[in-house]
């Protein structure tokens, strides 16, 4: 994996990986554009997209059928520098007409535990990782 960043005036930068994706980021501090989100709000989005991901190839794997999949994320920081997480909650909100709780929360347990390698960056720095669920039928 590569990258590079290029600073684009004020506080904004422009990030590209190898593969020519852009993620573009700002500050939301005083004197700043606030045009685009905070390395910080990308990484929580990074951990929601990442287990995300996860849970859905293990319920195509299952043969589940996804109506509709949301993940509400959020993460609470320490007030001492370095600012980082110190707690993250997430709740990951299924629509099926096939997956049953036990298949859902096993996904769950699967990125959590085993697969999300965002989530284990965010445990391995300290932070509180919590999650719930809900499974709607459609």
């Amino acid at each position: 994996m590569q990258g590079t960043i290029e600073y684009k005036g004020g506080m904004k930068f422009a990030a590209d990986n190898h593969r020519g994706h852009i993620t573009m980021f700002d500050s939301n501090s005083e004197g700043a554009e606030d045009s685009a989100a905070t390395p910080m709000e990308v990484m929580l989005q990074a951990v929601a997209g990442c287990t995300g991901i996860d849970i859905v190839l293990v319920m195509t794997k299952k043969r589940k059928t996804i109506s509709n999949f949301k993940i509400e994320i959020n993460g609470k920081r320490r007030d001492e520098h370095p600012r980082i997480f110190s707690e993250i909650d997430i709740k990951y909100i299924l629509e099926s007409p096939d997956a049953t709780e036990k298949d859902f929360v096993r996904a769950i347990e699967l990125s959590m535990d085993k697969y999300c390698g965002a989530s284990a960056v965010v445990k391995g720095s300290g932070a509180k990782v919590t999650w719930s669920h809900e499974l709607l039928s459609n």
